[in-house]
């Protein structure tokens, strides 16, 4: 079959692999759609996986082909959703059914072979049913989706708030929609790209922000005439999540979702907003809770399902396996305007 495997950092090649075979709880995927994570760009191209030689990709879905002789719930045919973290269930967070901080997790894509392939072996513990009326690509966004969601439930989003989303990528799309759907009164999207800025705004943003042109504090409370009470970075830019402080209002909430690989720079403005404001500040990491893999991803399958959640109009590329080295080449020049490439095996 064919499969994108990395070598190390920058390394990427098409390769023509075995089939791999379930084993007794496991089924075998025939991949229908894999969307490029924002933590796969790093990974691919600067810092490597756990594993040299490993097939990449974790947001995907696709069709049961092969089943193990002890899975009994799922048959050939089966359409499916596959959450990439594969949880311990042994250790103090497990236990406690906090999966995403999981101390001895699995995870496809960066420390098993994931689903930049024709076919990849799941865990049947693992599997989401999709509705015949969500399509493949569609259940491949259930990943991003359930990460919108924790995110927004981090950060105790309540109804009549404000919120501010830094960073309409894929996720921060996702989570101005979740935003909407959990009663709130003004969602604000702030990015440097305008045409994604134009996509929130057809996806259910108040107000959006071009914070290449604009003081973000200042416009914010122009137009809302008060500071929100939350506000969510998908960015991990230091200078936005110092942004993200100065925006908020007294007791407000920052949720920090984006990964930086830097340091938080916070100047003593910040710092003095954080203590004389009593700002709340929280991470937020993956998207699983019980019964795994969690209501994050039973949400979003089902608003997906009713149509409440539209995941279409951010998928901007749909490519084949063979086009991904040249891709990621294009993303590290910055050649490609993107939001969320997907291939289709």
């Amino acid at each position: 079959m064919k499969a994108v495997r990395l070598y190390k950092a920058g390394d990427l090649r098409v390769e023509d692999i075995p089939v791999p075979e379930p084993k007794n709880k496991e089924v075998l995927v025939k991949v229908k759609a894999v969307g490029v994570c924002g933590s796969d760009i790093p990974r691919i191209l600067y810092v490597g996986a756990h594993k040299e030689k490993i097939t990449v990709g974790h947001e995907f879905s696709g069709e049961i082909v092969a089943v193990g002789k002890d899975v009994k719930s799922w048959h050939v045919g089966d359409r499916v959703v596959v959450a990439p973290l594969i949880p311990c269930y042994q250790c103090p967070s497990c236990l406690k059914g906090d999966y995403s901080l999981c101390m001895n997790y699995d995870y496809f894509g960066s420390r098993r072979d994931g689903a930049m392939a024709e076919y990849v072996v799941v865990p049947e513990g693992n599997l989401l049913r999709l509705p015949e009326n969500v399509s493949f690509e569609v259940g491949a966004m259930t990943d991003p989706a359930a990460n919108a969601w924790h995110a927004i439930w981090r950060s105790g989003l309540k109804k009549g708030e404000d919120v501010v989303i830094f960073g309409v990528g894929p996720i921060g799309m996702l989570a101005l929609q979740a935003a909407r759907i959990q009663g709130a009164k003004n969602i604000i999207a702030v990015d440097i790209i305008s045409s994604k800025l134009k996509i929130a705004e057809s996806l259910g943003a108040n107000y959006i922000i071009d914070s290449n042109e604009k003081d973000i504090s200042n416009t914010m409370l122009e137009i809302l005439e008060k500071e929100p009470e939350v506000a969510i970075d998908f960015t991990g830019v230091p200078s936005v999540q110092a942004e993200a402080i100065k925006t908020v209002g007294r007791h407000g909430r920052v949720v920090f979702l984006g990964i930086s690989h830097k340091g938080l720079n916070l100047l003593e403005e910040h710092v003095d907003r954080i203590l004389r404001y009593e700002l709340i500040i929280l991470g937020s990491w993956n998207s699983f809770s019980k019964p795994f893999p969690g209501k994050e991803w039973t949400t979003s399958i089902e608003l997906f399902a009713e149509g409440k959640m539209v995941a279409e109009p951010i998928i901007t590329h749909r490519l084949s396996l063979d086009e991904a080295p040249k891709v990621f080449r294009k993303i590290k020049e910055g050649s490609i305007e993107y939001n969320k490439i997907m291939f289709l095996p």
